[in-house]
């Protein structure tokens, strides 16, 4: 399996600074500051890619389990909310998935969305965070 990267640059002190944090791929690239993490300013952060990479990781791995069980998945849309809270630390990610994959009953759909919530890579590489909540439901 290849090794990824991303990059950050940052410039100045932590409140009037700013940076550029661009994915290895070139495909995303975007600017953050103070305002952008910790107010509502501009550009993006650090939770905000978290949180793409939770869903995206989620959704994946839901989509193997499903697979590999017989169901074919038409859609999984997944979206993870990351609260960063005092510390500053990440205390809380939910996930939030519907999902449309025909012919499963709800009780097994369950059981693969909280298998793909607790082995997805990272899921596990996020083991700190103190609470990750889940809301799957099938369209």
């Amino acid at each position: 399996m290849p090794a990824r990267t991303a990059e950050a640059i940052w410039e100045g002190t932590l409140k009037e600074g700013h940076g550029t944090m661009k994915l290895g791929s070139g495909l995303c690239e975007g600017p953050y500051t103070y305002a952008s993490r910790f107010e509502s300013g501009e550009g993006t952060n650090p939770e905000e890619l978290i949180g793409a990479a939770h869903a995206g990781c989620f959704s994946m791995f839901l989509a193997a389990l499903l697979s590999n069980n017989g169901y074919t998945p038409t859609r999984i849309q997944t979206q993870a909310t990351v609260h960063l809270g005092a510390g500053p630390t990440i205390h809380k990610i939910e996930l939030n998935c519907q999902a449309e994959v025909p012919g499963i009953e709800e009780a097994q759909f369950q059981e693969f969305a909280q298998q793909a919530k607790a082995n997805c890579p990272v899921s596990k590489a996020l083991a700190g965070v103190e609470e990750i909540l889940l809301e799957a439901r099938l369209a």
